[in-house]
C-alpha cells in the first residue's frame, strides 16, 4: 500500500520537477578557435607572442604589466585603449616553451568591457605550411549575464563575437606584423 502511494505521489510531482528542471537551465560554456598562418618560422613568432608579461603585438592592448614572467601563476593587466582604459586581469597556469604554448584565466574583467565570465584560453604556434606557423588561439568561456534571459549585449552571442573579434583582430595584426618576411 505504502508503494501504491508513493508511486502516486511520484506521478503528481513529476510534470512540476521536469517544469523545475527546465527553467533551471542556465548558461552553457561556449568555445572559440581562431587560426591564422603567419609567414614567419615558428620561432620567431613564438618570440614575439611567447612572453605572457607582454602583449603589446595586440592592437587593442595600450600595455601591459605583471608580475612572474613566464612562471605558473604569474600575473598580468592589460590596459585597453589608451592610458587610463578599461583594465583586464590575467593569471597563467600553464606555460611551456618547447611546445610553444601558454594558458591563462582572466580573474577579472567588467563584463561591459567583455562580455564573459569564467574565461580561460590557450595560445599556440605550431609549424605551418612552407616553414611557416600556424598560430592557434582559443577559449571557454560563460556569457557576461549567468541567469536564464540575458539582456542582448551579455548573452551568448555577444560573447562569442567580442571574443572572436579580440583573437582576430590580435592574429591579424600579427600576420600583418610579419608580412613583410
Amino acid at each position: 500500500m505504502m508503494f501504491r502511494i508513493f508511486a502516486m505521489f511520484a506521478l503528481l510531482l513529476a510534470p512540476a520537477i521536469t517544469t523545475l528542471d527546465a527553467q533551471a537551465h542556465g548558461p552553457t560554456r561556449q568555445k572559440v578557435t581562431v587560426t591564422k598562418e603567419i609567414a614567419a618560422p615558428p620561432a620567431e613568432v613564438w618570440a614575439r607572442v611567447g612572453n605572457f608579461q607582454d602583449m603589446s603585438w595586440h592592437p587593442a592592448v595600450h600595455s601591459s604589466t605583471g608580475e612572474g614572467d613566464n612562471a605558473i601563476d604569474a600575473t598580468r593587466v592589460l590596459t585597453l585603449g589608451e592610458a587610463g582604459g578599461p583594465t583586464i586581469s590575467e593569471i597563467l597556469y600553464k606555460f611551456s616553451d618547447a611546445k610553444m604554448s601558454y594558458s591563462y584565466r582572466i580573474t577579472d574583467v567588467n563584463v561591459e568591457v567583455l562580455p564573459v565570465t569564467n574565461y580561460s584560453s590557450h595560445l599556440t604556434v605550431k609549424p605551418g605550411a612552407d616553414g611557416g606557423s600556424l598560430v592557434e588561439w582559443r577559449g571557454a568561456f560563460y556569457r557576461g549575464y549567468p541567469n536564464n534571459d540575458p539582456p542582448e549585449h551579455l548573452n551568448d552571442e555577444a560573447a562569442i563575437k567580442a571574443v572572436t573579434g579580440v583573437y582576430e583582430a590580435g592574429l591579424n595584426a600579427l600576420q600583418a606584423s610579419f608580412a613583410g618576411n
